[in-house]
C-alpha cells in the first residue's frame, strides 16, 4: 500500500484503487520494460550512421633460435593501435533498419498504452463487481428481515386461530430461503473482495474497503453517435496505432533485405605505433582502404530474405486490417450494450417500485385476514426478485460504461473517460 493512501485504507476511492494497481500489476512493468528495451535498440541503430572505432594493443615477447651462422635474437613488441569502419552508402539498408527500429519502438509506446488502459478496466471490473455484491447483500438483508416480519405475522395470526400451521411453515421456509441467500452472498462479496485486492496487487487478507460512490452515479445517456464514437476509436485505440507501427516497421525490413542484394560502400582505417627492443621511441604506421562491397551470389537466399520480407509486410497489414475490423465491432457493440444497460436500469426501478407497493398491499391484506400467504409470499419473492435485477442492471452500466471508454480507447489511468454523457431526461414512475 502506498504511504500516501495508508490513512484511507476504510475508504479507497476508484481513482485510488486504479492508482494502486497501476503502480502494482506486473502487466505495466513488463509492457515498461518493454518499452525501455525498443528505446535502446532504436538508439543501438541510429548508432549505424556514425564510424565504429576501437582500439587494441598488442604486446609480444618472442626469441629467434640461433641457425646457420644467425645469432639468437631476443625482442620484445608493443604495437598500441586505432581501427576505424564507416559505411558510407548501402542503398537503404542502414535506414531501413533504425526506420524499423523507430516503428518497433513506436509500436512498443502504444502498446504499453493498451496495458495501461487494460489494467484500468481489469481494475474497474473487479470494483463494480465487489460494490455490486455489496449492495446485493444490503438488499437481500432487507428480503430477510421482511421474511422475519412475515414469519411473526404468520405465527400471530395462528395464535389466535386465523390461520394453520402451514401458513407458520410456509413463512419459515421463505426466510430460511432469505438467509441463506445472505450467507451466499457474504461469501462472494469476499470472494470479490479478494479479486479486487489481486487485481490491484495487494494481498486478498489486506483489511481495506472501497467508497462505492463512483458505482453510484447517476445514470446517463450518450450525447454521442456510435458512427462518432467509431471515428474516435480508429484514431485514439492505442493497439490500433501499435498494429499500424509494426506494419511500417515490417515495410523497413524490405529496405534491409533489398540492400543486402545491392553494393555497399565502406571506408576502413588503421593507424598505430610499433615499439620494439631495437625501436625504443616507436615508429607510425597506418593504413587506409576503401572497399566496394558486390553481391554476387548467396545460394539465392538473399532473393528469397527479400520475398520474406515482403510476404510478412503483407501478414503485418493483414494484422492491422483484421484489428481495425475488429475495434469497429468492439465499440459497436460496447454502444449497444450501455444503451441496453440504461434502459435496463430504468426498467429495474421501475419494478422494484410496483413490487415493494405491491408487497406492502400483500402484507397489509394478509395481516387483515382477507389475503392468504402464498400471496404474501409471492409479492416478496418479486420484490426480492426485482432489488437483485436493480443491483445487476446497475453494475452492467457501470461495466458497459467503462469497457465503452476502453474500447474507443479513451480510458485514461485514472479511470475516467471522455465520453460525453447527457443526464437521463426519461419519465420515471416515483416510489412510494
Amino acid at each position: 500500500m502506498p504511504p500516501d493512501l495508508e490513512q484511507r485504507i476504510r475508504r479507497l476511492t476508484l481513482a485510488e484503487v486504479v492508482d494502486i494497481g497501476l503502480r502494482n500489476n506486473p502487466a505495466t512493468r513488463l509492457s515498461w520494460a518493454n518499452a525501455r528495451a525498443a528505446a535502446a535498440a532504436y538508439g543501438s541503430e541510429r548508432g549505424a550512421y556514425l564510424p565504429t572505432v576501437d582500439g587494441e594493443v598488442t604486446a609480444t615477447r618472442l626469441k629467434t633460435v640461433a641457425s646457420q651462422g644467425r645469432s639468437a635474437v631476443t625482442q620484445s613488441v608493443l604495437n598500441p593501435s586505432l581501427n576505424l569502419s564507416y559505411l558510407l552508402f548501402d542503398f537503404g539498408g542502414r535506414s531501413g533498419n533504425v526506420g524499423s527500429a523507430r516503428h518497433e519502438l513506436i509500436a512498443a509506446n502504444f502498446t504499453h498504452n493498451a496495458t495501461l488502459q487494460s489494467v484500468v478496466l481489469e481494475i474497474q471490473s473487479a470494483y463494480f463487481q465487489y460494490v455490486a455484491n455489496r449492495a446485493l447483500l444490503q438488499a437481500q438483508r432487507t428480503t430477510e428481515r421482511e421474511a422475519r416480519t412475515n414469519l411473526t405475522a404468520a405465527q400471530e395470526r395462528q395464535r389466535v386461530g386465523v390461520a394453520t400451521i402451514a401458513d407458520v411453515l410456509q413463512a419459515r421456509t421463505f426466510a430460511s430461503q432469505a438467509e441463506l441467500a445472505v450467507q451466499s452472498t457474504e461469501g462472494d462479496l469476499q470472494t470479490s473482495r479478494g479479486a479486487l485486492a489481486l487485481s490491484v496487487g495487494l494481498p486478498a487478507n489486506l483489511p481495506y474497503d472501497v467508497d462505492s460512490a463512483a458505482g453510484q452515479v447517476p445514470v446517463a445517456v450518450l450525447a454521442d453517435s456510435v458512427d462518432t464514437l467509431i471515428a474516435r476509436a480508429v484514431e485514439a485505440r492505442p493497439d490500433l496505432a501499435a498494429a499500424q507501427a509494426q506494419y511500417d516497421a515490417s515495410r523497413s525490413q524490405i529496405s534491409v533485405a533489398r540492400a543486402n542484394r545491392l553494393p555497399s560502400l565502406v571506408l576502413n582505417g588503421n593507424g598505430g605505433r610499433t615499439y620494439t627492443t631495437s625501436l625504443p621511441d616507436g615508429g607510425n604506421n597506418y593504413t587506409v582502404s576503401l572497399g566496394l562491397r558486390i553481391p554476387l551470389f548467396a545460394g539465392f537466399s538473399r532473393l528469397y530474405d527479400q520475398r520474406r520480407a515482403v510476404a510478412l509486410s503483407e501478414a503485418a497489414a493483414a494484422r492491422a486490417d483484421a484489428l481495425g475490423r475488429q475495434v469497429v465491432f468492439e465499440v459497436f457493440s460496447s454502444y449497444h450494450a450501455l444503451q441496453t444497460a440504461a434502459r435496463r436500469v430504468r426498467t429495474s426501478d421501475d419494478l422494484i417500485a410496483s413490487a415493494r407497493q405491491s408487497s406492502e398491499v400483500a402484507l397489509g391484506r394478509y395481516r387483515a385476514g382477507v389475503g392468504s400467504v402464498l400471496d404474501l409470499l409471492a409479492a416478496q419473492t418479486a420484490l426480492a426478485d426485482a432489488r437483485a435485477q436493480q443491483v445487476l442492471a446497475r453494475l452492467e452500466w457501470n461495466t458497459s460504461l467503462a469497457r465503452l471508454a476502453h474500447d474507443t480507447g479513451i480510458l485514461d489511468a485514472r479511470g475516467g473517460s471522455s465520453l460525453r454523457l447527457t443526464p437521463d431526461s426519461v419519465p420515471r414512475t416515483p416510489a412510494p
